[in-house]
């Protein structure tokens, strides 16, 4: 009988889209950063922006590219008000898409915040063999994010199955 794979450490990076925080501030940024961290993988970038499509689109372009960062976590963006626009500058960009995480999130949501959680525009998917989520902007919901979906899935001993299991053979044809 094989022990379970140890899990393996993944290269994260962290983005805050966001008009009023700073690095100083951003505490969702801030806790996604030590969650990933204190879950053994590796933080390789984290950022803050403002919420304009084309700056964010960048910044996630650069990241997907890059060859050592196999998820992105984005936080802020994701709301209704005029300069929400993370899920339609990153959307674009993905894939394929993991309606699930959005899905799940929400139900979580609701657990937590009622009816309010119908709001919620948080979406995952993968592109160029990179995950990528966003995230809501309050810490209360990144947490609920990392601590109830995104840990698991990024801890190669997670069963039945897990997302860091499949990122090795992402790039496989």
């Amino acid at each position: 009988m094989s022990l379970p794979a140890a899990p393996a450490p993944l290269g994260l990076a962290v983005l805050t889209v966001s008009d009023s925080r700073s690095l100083e501030n951003d505490t969702s940024g801030a806790y996604l950063a030590a969650a990933a961290t204190e879950a053994g993988h590796r933080v390789l970038a984290r950022e803050l922006c403002v919420d304009d499509r084309y700056r964010i689109r960048a910044i996630v372009s650069n990241w997907i590219a890059d060859p050592g960062i196999a998820v992105i976590l984005v936080t802020g963006g994701t709301g209704f008000t005029g300069r929400d626009s993370t899920p339609e500058a990153i959307l674009p960009l993905l894939d394929k898409t993991m309606p699930g995480f959005g899905e799940l999130f929400r139900v979580l949501s609701f657990e937590e915040i009622g009816t309010s959680a119908l709001q919620s525009r948080a979406f995952a998917g993968l592109a160029n063999g990179t995950f990528v989520f966003g995230l809501p902007g309050s810490t209360s919901a990144c947490r609920t994010a990392w601590e109830r979906l995104i840990r698991a899935q990024l801890d190669a001993t997670t069963r039945p199955c897990n997302l860091a299991a499949l990122a090795p053979r992402l790039h496989e044809r």
